[in-house]
């Protein structure tokens, strides 16, 4: 027997609005960023509105390389709550990073950011969200995160 080959169906359409960098310098773990979530939405198996007081705690590797970690919640308009987690890694030229940092526009094809997404409910009728793996490739705007989940079949 062989295992199946994964594929990918586009799942959810995110937008993280983002606040201000909160810059913490060099810890045990390392460079330390932390970046506030703010507001955003969630459209497409689910639709919610993204709740204020997640965050992003970045890490800036060696290699100039961000270590993506992000804990925020969403409720959907029946006050369902879905709690998402995305892992990743954002990396590129020093030059197109250092853009992005600074809240220039910058083509997505010009870096790396690709990050997977997990989800908690205690929805029953969202399931499915808690029984699947998603990815995602991830733009960076000035104010913001957009990406499109894909549940890997």
């Amino acid at each position: 027997m062989t295992a199946p080959t994964p594929a990918l169906e586009p799942a959810f359409e995110v937008e993280v609005q983002l606040g201000p960098l909160e810059e913490h310098g060099v810890t045990r773990a390392g460079h330390r960023r932390v970046v506030p979530i703010v507001g955003g939405w969630v459209h497409g198996l689910f639709d919610a509105e993204i709740l204020p007081g997640g965050a992003d705690w970045q890490l800036v590797r060696a290699d100039g390389a961000i270590e993506i970690d992000t804990r925020y919640s969403a409720r959907t308009a029946d006050g369902e709550h879905v709690y998402l987690r995305t892992f990743g890694v954002r990396s590129g030229p020093p030059e197109v990073l250092g853009a992005l940092l600074r809240g220039e526009p910058v083509d997505p094809s010009e870096y790396y950011f690709r990050i997977g997404v997990r989800l908690e409910t205690s929805a029953p009728r969202l399931a499915l969200l808690e029984q699947s793996v998603f990815v995602a490739s991830a733009i960076r705007e000035a104010d913001r995160v957009r990406y499109t989940a894909y549940r890997v079949t």
